[in-house]
């Protein structure tokens, strides 16, 4: 089989992780796509939100991240059209694979370098065209899909979805017109073979990894637990992204009782995410939506039972013994599931743990999810 070159343009990249989820996504792809594939990834050379270039990591050439994957840096001064134009027309590639859709550098400025290439572009609209997506920024964002129709961006594009709810929202956003491929986001390789000791810790321990900002629902997660009234420790990992929404979180923190403790445990490396995960008993994460939830599978991989909003595709999890997906706008909902997991025996939670790992692992060796892919490109 001839090899497929695939060039991915995406705003930041490992080794940097403040912006979350698409990072994981991509490097997750890269990690089960290695055999018949070729990647070159155009990225920047600064992790999100920081302005110190990445150490010991050569710029504007093409670096060896391994043997089928090389990775474009680009420093802050050369990022602008003319030097992103000679990279794309000087690189061998097959198909072009769009992150996102607002960057101007990484989703919008390339497909408009591409339009008279013929070569394939795809564009991975990573839930940013989901209703959720718009409680920021949504006058802007609007403009924008406007203006983008008006000028035909989007034509002759192919989108990638994740699941049947995305791609319906594609067809809203962008036309009923536009091609769809559905794939759902490749997990990280399962390093654990089995999970069947786990037990809750003598004061139980939930973990938050997300950032904190409005839409993963740090806030409403903290009200909720201003009235629960059993001992429970909560460690929150991740990225500030909004300093005015943490102090608003830091003074609900000061407000609660000495049995219940909140610590910020700043950002947690990527790779770092499942052995630290091992040491909580319930991961919680009451976001406004996800359109995967890398955090959320990580957590059932290592055998932790989730409290969840019903806005993310892990759907109907309580019957399958896995946690519990809860209407965040429901207050009442929130402080009863909470404190059903605080009060869960411990005979009950080994059950749920297991069911939570062997889930997992399930949906992590599933072979139609990279056949699901891999069709992204074979196509």
């Amino acid at each position: 089989m001839k090899i497929k070159k695939i060039l991915i343009t995406i705003d930041w990249f490992l080794p940097g992780g403040l912006s979350g989820g698409p990072v994981r996504s991509y490097a997750n792809l890269i990690e089960h796509l290695n055999d018949g594939f070729e990647f070159y990834i155009l990225t920047r050379n600064t992790d999100y939100g920081l302005v110190e270039p990445y150490k010991n990591i050569v710029p504007n050439t093409w670096v060896s991240y391994n043997a089928y994957t090389k990775i474009y840096y680009v420093s802050n001064d050369q990022l602008n059209k003319k030097h992103l134009k000679r990279v794309i027309n000087q690189t061998e590639f097959d198909i072009a694979y769009i992150n996102g859709i607002y960057s101007w550098y990484f989703s919008i400025l390339p497909i408009v370098l591409l339009k008279n290439s013929k070569k394939p572009v795809i564009v991975s609209a990573r839930g940013m065209l989901n209703p959720q997506a718009f409680s920021v920024k949504s006058l802007k964002k609007k403009i924008f899909l406007k203006a983008a129709k008006i000028f035909g961006l989007y034509n002759k594009v192919r989108f990638h979805a994740t699941n049947i709810d995305e791609a319906n929202h594609i067809k809203t956003l962008i036309g009923y017109y536009v091609k769809i491929n559905v794939a759902p986001n490749l997990p990280r390789k399962q390093k654990s073979e089995n999970n069947l000791l786990k037990t809750k810790n003598e004061h139980v321990r939930f973990v938050n990894i997300a950032r904190i900002a409005v839409e993963k629902g740090t806030l409403t997660m903290l009200k909720a637990l201003q009235c629960i009234k059993e001992p429970l420790i909560i460690d929150l990992f991740g990225p500030i992204y909004d300093t005015d929404y943490w102090e608003q979180c830091q003074a609900v923190i000061k407000q609660l009782p000495e049995f219940i403790k909140v610590t910020y445990k700043g950002v947690l490396e990527s790779e770092n995410v499942p052995k630290t995960l091992e040491s909580y008993d319930f991961f919680v994460l009451f976001s406004e939506g996800e359109n995967f939830g890398h955090a959320i599978l990580e957590a059932l991989s290592v055998g932790l039972p989730v409290l969840i909003s019903n806005r993310t595709p892990w759907k109907n999890l309580e019957k399958q013994h896995l946690g519990w997906d809860i209407d965040i706008t429901n207050q009442d909902e929130l402080i009863k599931n909470i404190n059903i997991a605080l009060k869960m025996p411990d005979e009950v939670y080994v059950k749920w743990s297991q069911e939570a790992f062997m889930h997992a692992k399930a949906f992590i060796e599933n072979p139609s999810v990279l056949k699901q892919n891999k069709a992204l490109f074979l196509n």
